[in-house]
């Protein structure tokens, strides 16, 4: 069985397998990206951007929100430190989500720096949770996961900026799906989570309101991103506390039953 798998993973098909594996697992993100890439093109359009400006944006930042975020900051003042607290903070989640990918990307060799590039929370959550056969290659599976969930956004993000350019009817205002897109965010995780879990977007609501009073609607971004890691740093074994328990024997159970078949 050893050399079975050996062969497997030293064979020309490597990449094949590992790629059938990723594929399915990203449609439900394709769905989703190519709408809000969509979204995002359209936006681009309807401001007045060229159509490698999106094009660009979407292959060298691949930041989804930042990007939405720096529709404004390239039309605002030139301000290149604000724009970069303003990114560090959108984008602060993934310090978090690296510190959890040292030990899946220790042993990927020259992917390691195309998969730190190239995460996203939906490559994320695939690479982190999918149970990935014995005979698919790990470093190749998180590759395509990841290869593949970029390109959606890609290509989402240049067919908005052509449509935007056939669409009968002016695209003015269309800047609202930045505000939606969030709202809906929110909305859905405020709906699935019990009601001990809203704190958490309680504090994110109130830091911005609080900051919103003190220092106005044209500079409240940045300090109430920053009050808000404050916040969540110095509550989170209270906001650990209110995780709901899992079912942890029968994960257990599950847990020892795979490793005794593996074994």
């Amino acid at each position: 069985m050893m050399s079975e798998r050996a062969r497997v993973h030293t064979g020309s098909g490597v990449r094949s397998t590992a790629f059938k594996a990723a594929f399915p697992l990203t449609l439900p993100i394709a769905a989703g990206f190519l709408f809000l890439g969509c979204s995002y093109g359209l936006l681009m359009h309807a401001k007045g951007f060229a159509f490698w400006y999106p094009v660009c944006m979407a292959y060298f930042i691949f930041a989804g929100s930042m990007e939405f975020v720096t529709v404004n900051l390239l039309l605002s003042a030139f301000n290149p430190i604000a724009a970069f607290l303003l990114a560090l903070m959108v984008n602060a989640r993934h310090l978090f989500y690296g510190l959890s990918m040292l030990k899946p990307f220790a042993n990927t060799g020259w992917k390691k720096p195309y998969l730190i590039f190239a995460m996203c929370d939906e490559s994320f959550a695939i690479n982190s949770s999918a149970h990935i056969p014995d005979d698919v290659d790990h470093g190749w599976f998180m590759l395509f996961v990841n290869l593949l969930n970029r390109w959606y956004w890609i290509a989402g993000s240049a067919l908005g900026w052509l449509v935007g350019g056939l669409l009968p009817f002016s695209t003015k205002g269309i800047e609202f799906v930045l505000t939606a897109l969030f709202l809906v965010i929110f909305l859905d995780q405020w709906i699935d989570a019990d009601r001990r879990r809203h704190t958490s977007a309680m504090i994110g609501v109130l830091a911005s309101l609080v900051c919103l009073i003190i220092f106005g609607s044209g500079q409240f971004m940045i300090p109430s991103l920053v009050s808000m890691l404050a916040l969540f740093v110095a509550l989170r074994p209270y906001l650990d506390d209110l995780k709901p328990e899992t079912d942890s024997p029968q994960t257990d159970r599950i847990d020892i039953e795979q490793e005794e078949s593996r074994s």
